[in-house]
């Protein structure tokens, strides 16, 4: 994460805070509760999670028969996941000559990347819904459903715990939320690099160790007793050299208007750990080298209090999906990264049905993208597409996520973020642990293992 403000962003957060609680003060808007009645039906016509259980008409989209549940043969913890769909044979391989014939199954930002990129693919294979949660989260989800109540313009969620909270979703803000507040098991850890591209093709490479504790999926606890956190995040940076040992630590908040996200660095060379400013909304993300904003990394984070949230409703759509080639360990970075782009040969896509969800800049705010599309996967609540446009309502960024079901939890989360820059020809990666491991969720960590006195302990 980085503290620099993106070149051209405007920063103006107090007038935004005014805007905001003025808003609130006067808000007339009630956001109603689902009835148990219409929570019943997760687990019925709805998989547990929401989704539309049943395939679609025209086949392409399987009905959702429980996902994948368990490890497949093969899988050995420590080690990347098989693939249980390695035989499935390309149905389509869309470039930028035939893409009008698959234009209804592409979003704006899939075709302007086959339009900008001559040599650039997509590749579609059959249908997988292998999405599947322990049953847990699926009680917590259907506990959610009828409890979680959304706060005024949407700031945050009261009365949810453990996973996505609205699982019948009424508003944009709704679906929002059910990513921000996903399940993604308790523990975690994972090496990994990340990637940023020149013009020219040059590339720069980063590789940190990174920590994750869900406080949000803590078993038994209840929203007051993890006080306002979702998550807590360490990191240590091992390369480059000029790099090496910087650390970061976030406390990830629910309701970022009420208490902020915290943050804090440590800087070998000037031997302190110290609170580091405004890491949120449109600052820029260092990694990337200004290429992505801090409100971009995990697809979206933070207060979404900027915008006005649009539910544009249910489509289908070729996404990225069911990622294990392109998760492999016997791949290198080179192997992935080329150019232009990640190399289209190792990225699958299917037929689902998403939720689309579109964000305008309210009036009074100020953020470098006015309008975001976002698509999210029916099955997991996970934004799979984003697209982000300029204050001339221009189309200049599109970011995937290409997910695989963790299924030794199981779980389904992203192996690889990308992020492409329509307008200069570069691009981001982030998630390429292939040359080192996968994440392991049987580590175990406690909150407190994420206090700045810890992180000053391990800076000694």
């Amino acid at each position: 994460m980085g503290i620099n403000i993106k070149k051209g962003a405007t920063v103006n957060r107090a007038i935004s805070l005014s805007v905001l609680l003025f808003s609130v003060l006067t808000a007339s808007s009630v956001w109603a509760k689902v009835t148990q009645q219409e929570a019943n039906r997760l687990g019925m016509d709805l998989t547990p999670m929401g989704a539309e259980k049943a395939g679609n008409a025209s086949g392409s989209i399987p009905a959702w028969k429980g996902g994948i549940t368990s490890p497949i043969p093969g899988f050995n913890k420590g080690q990347f996941h098989p693939d249980p769909y390695a035989a499935d044979r390309v149905m389509h391989v869309i470039t930028g000559k035939n893409v009008n014939k698959y234009k209804e199954f592409l979003t704006p930002g899939q075709v302007a990347l086959l339009q900008r990129h001559p040599e650039y693919s997509i590749n579609v294979y059959p249908s997988h819904r292998s999405a599947a949660y322990p049953q847990f989260v699926y009680d917590a989800v259907k506990k959610n459903a009828v409890t979680a109540e959304l706060q005024p313009y949407g700031t945050g969620v009261s009365d949810t715990i453990m996973a996505s909270p609205f699982p019948l979703p009424a508003s944009g803000a709704e679906v929002l939320w059910n990513h921000t507040l996903r399940y993604r098991a308790l523990s975690w850890e994972f090496t990994s690099s990340t990637l940023n591209t020149t013009e020219s093709g040059d590339q720069g490479i980063t590789t940190r160790e990174y920590q994750y504790y869900f406080a949000y999926s803590e078993p038994g606890v209840t929203l007051p007793e993890i006080d306002n956190k979702i998550f807590y995040l360490k990191r240590k940076t091992l390369s480059p050299a000029k790099l090496s040992g910087q650390m970061t630590l976030v406390h990830e908040t629910l309701d970022q208007i009420r208490s902020p996200r915290k943050s804090w660095i440590y800087m070998p060379g000037q031997r302190r750990v110290r609170r580091t400013p405004d890491l949120s909304y449109d600052t820029a993300d260092i990694d990337s080298n200004g290429i992505r904003t801090i409100d971009q990394v995990d697809m979206f984070n933070g207060a979404p209090n900027l915008y006005d949230w649009t539910l544009v409703g249910k489509q289908e759509k070729y996404i990225p999906y069911n990622a294990y080639k392109l998760h492999g360990g016997h791949l290198r970075i080179s192997d992935i990264a080329k150019k232009d782009f990640i190399n289209p040969n190792l990225v699958r896509y299917e037929p689902h049905r998403v939720w689309v969800v579109e964000a305008t800049l309210r009036t009074g705010m100020n953020h470098i993208y006015t309008k975001r599309r976002y698509y999210f996967d029916e099955d997991t609540w996970q934004i799979v597409l984003a697209e982000e446009h300029n204050e001339d309502g221009k189309l200049v960024q599109v970011t995937e996520a290409h997910t695989v079901n963790y299924y030794e939890v199981p779980m389904v989360y992203s192996t690889l973020e990308v992020t492409y820059d329509l307008e200069e020809g570069r691009y981001f990666a982030e998630g390429l642990d292939n040359e080192r491991s996968p994440i392991n969720v049987d580590v175990k960590f406690e909150r407190r293992d994420f206090s700045s006195s810890a992180l000053r302990r391990e800076a000694r």
